[in-house]
């Protein structure tokens, strides 16, 4: 009997259904090994060796893999392809010893795949191994000397991550930049104007500026005085410009670009995309979900190829395969980007009851996004219509554009139609220079500058992508770890800081500017990837971390003063003491309303978030903010059961985007 060690009882069943009697094949549950709960685990004097030990909870998955061991001719470990996966699978080494044991690595579980694994195994890659050692090394220091420090010296059960600050050190820094914005006045002028003597439709054309200059319409005299010019004018078209506009398809999925898909589509929490696919790669219908490469294998691309010239012709199929350049500045975890592992097996046949519902969805955008990707061009007719406004015995000339696109060649659109990207395509009439056409009415619109926008789940992976910090691994428990933390909220769909997000970011960044910075947070994963690569030694890329770190703890925990943690006030007095007035705070499990003179009056009650608005459905009672047993934000009537109304979405918002 050979028996082959994996991480998930899912994937374990998947191998089972094409590996034969000869095979036994068993789960670990996740890591079997880690450092303490209880202590630090690593002994900073003796250049940082950790101390692991084995997981109590899997204690019975333990027992029943060293039993099995016994009596197996060979072992084959079989965990995820990345740092992760690899220490899992030296633990498990390290447990059951060198003899029979051997690594085995697939991206996709399939037959072919994982036989072809078996036929080539090879040893623990060590590099990969010290890479996940270091990081969790490097995390386990900066949590546990961290936290005990904000205890003292912001509130008691608070808690640092490495990652997780910047994160919210993005989100605390956005918000300022929105409440420093100052919103700049400026006004949009068009005209809708047709061709004279034709029946062709109206179209408009946007002012610009004068014919040699662009101009910003300010305020709304100068917006006035622009609209009389163009209503006594004359209307000529100056130029015509037409071109071939070619749209090539968007790469195959990373882990990145699919978490944002899923939000940006769907609504979909990163944490609920990334399950969804765990899902689907452990039933082996998609490659390793954890992957910020868009590599795709030469057997998959001949696969493609084959399917987009049967199924959609010649024509759709570029006379070479594409190739994508990794956007990620560090990619490195996965050889291949997602895929589908079959293509003849469509979205259709993902059943819903023994997949999820969700799970079609997800699998019906990775299958067409990696068609998509091998797939020509689209093509569109490009018209630019330069238009002059002139009026009799003025010198000043001003000029309008408008600009359309008409699909010629739909190529990759084929399959993910325009629709779905909100691709806005105009048709324009057909006019020629010299023409003169004529102004059925003009147009002014005051509009206002807009602040940066807050960060979304979609918005904030991909900003960290772009520093180079974090790993496919590690964003969905970033994004999930500071909302449990309540260091942030989200408030349709955006990310806001908690007053317990803003006061411990600001004494992190008083105190600790250096470690939390971007650059600096980004050389850090960049050193443990040199560490995989085996250009570095995980000890010397924390010795250098460690040394300034802990005098710098040192120096705050002595020298620092105790933060305030800002509250919102109720206007409303204590009804225990009845000299303090009422404030909302953010304990461990969220908000609750206290006495301002805590801790000599200890009155708490039950915080209820009113929005100001009545239940539409009753007319009596107040609409407030629940949360689900999940913990996911919703609106309900506070005279529940009573009144059933509920929404996901703000209805307050709501009524005001419907008026």
């Amino acid at each position: 009997m050979r028996l082959i060690i994996v991480e998930s009882p899912t994937k374990a069943k998947t191998l089972s259904r094409f590996l034969g009697k000869d095979y036994s094949i068993e789960a670990t549950m996740g890591h079997v090994k880690d450092l303490p709960k209880s202590q630090l685990g690593i002994d900073v004097k003796a250049n940082f060796k950790p101390d692991y030990v084995f997981i109590e909870k899997r204690a019975e998955a333990i027992g029943k893999i060293k039993k099995l061991a016994k009596s197996a001719s060979k072992i084959y470990l079989a965990t995820d392809p990345d740092r992760e996966g690899e220490a899992i699978s030296y633990h498990v080494k390290e447990m059951l010893g060198d003899g029979k044991t051997s690594r085995i690595v697939f991206h996709e579980i399939t037959k072919e795949a994982v036989e072809e694994a078996i036929e080539k195994p090879r040893a623990i890659d060590k590099n990969l191994v010290d890479a996940q050692i270091g990081r969790r090394v490097l995390d386990r220091l900066v949590g546990y000397k961290l936290s005990p420090l904000l205890w003292k010296k912001v509130r008691r059960g608070l808690s640092a991550g490495r990652v997780q600050t910047v994160a919210v050190r993005l989100i605390v820094e956005r918000e300022k930049e929105i409440e420093k914005f100052k919103p700049e006045e400026f006004w949009s002028i068009f005209c809708e104007v047709k061709s004279k003597g034709k029946k062709d439709k109206a179209f408009l054309i946007g002012f610009v500026g004068k014919a040699d200059s662009k101009i910003g319409v300010k305020n709304a005299k100068d917006a006035a005085s622009i609209v009389a010019h163009l209503k006594k004018s004359s209307y000529e078209v100056l130029e015509v410009r037409k071109r071939e506009v070619r749209k090539n398809p968007y790469p195959p999925f990373t882990t990145s670009t699919m978490s944002q898909a899923g939000a940006r589509i769907f609504g979909w929490s990163v944490k609920r995309t990334m399950s969804i696919a765990q899902r689907l790669y452990e039933r082996g219908l998609i490659t390793y979900h954890r992957t910020d490469s868009a590599y795709v294998s030469a057997g998959a691309l001949a696969k493609v190829r084959e399917l987009i010239g049967a199924d959609f012709g010649k024509e759709y199929l570029p006379p070479a395969p594409r190739f994508y350049k990794v956007t990620s500045k560090v990619a490195q975890e996965a050889h291949e980007a997602i895929r589908p592992t079959d293509l003849s097996k469509k979205s259709d046949d993902i059943k819903s009851k023994k997949y999820g519902g969700d799970a079609r969805l997800l699998y019906d955008l990775i299958y067409r996004r990696f068609v998509a990707s091998q797939m020509t061009a689209s093509l569109y007719d490009e018209t630019i219509i330069d238009v002059a406004a002139r009026r009799a015995g003025d010198e000043t000339t001003y000029l309008l554009r408008a600009s359309g696109q008409v699909i010629k060649f739909d190529g990759w659109r084929a399959v993910i139609p325009a629709k779905k990207d909100a691709e806005a395509v105009s048709v324009l009439p057909a006019v020629e220079k010299g023409e003169a056409l004529s102004l059925i009415k003009v147009n002014s619109q005051q509009k206002f500058t807009e602040p940066p926008a807050r960060f979304n789940e979609a918005s904030l992976i991909k900003t960290l992508e772009q520093l180079g910090i974090g790993r496919p691994s590690t964003y969905a428990p970033i994004i999930t770890t500071i909302q449990i933390r309540n260091y942030v909220e989200k408030e349709e769909g955006k990310f806001t800081p908690t007053p317990v997000g803003v006061a411990v970011n600001g004494f992190l960044m008083e105190h600790f500017p250096d470690v939390f910075d971007y650059q600096f947070t980004a050389e850090m994963e960049s050193d443990l990837d040199k560490v995989a690569d085996g250009k570095n030694k995980w000890e010397e890329s924390i010795k250098k971390f460690w040394k300034p770190f802990e005098k710098k703890l040192a120096s705050t925990e002595r020298v620092s003063k105790r933060v305030k943690i800002e509250v919102e006030k109720m206007g409303l007095a204590c009804p225990k003491c009845k000299k303090g007035e009422l404030v909302v705070r953010i304990g461990r499990f969220g908000k609750f309303v206290s006495c301002s003179r805590f801790p000599d009056c200890d009155f708490t009650e039950k915080y209820i978030e009113k929005i100001g608005m009545k239940c539409p459905k009753c007319k009596k009672g107040e609409i407030i903010v629940k949360k689900t047993g999940r913990g996911k934000k919703f609106y309900g009537c506070s005279r529940y059961p009573k009144c059933d109304f509920a929404s996901w979405k703000n209805p307050k918002i709501k009524e005001k985007e419907e008026q």
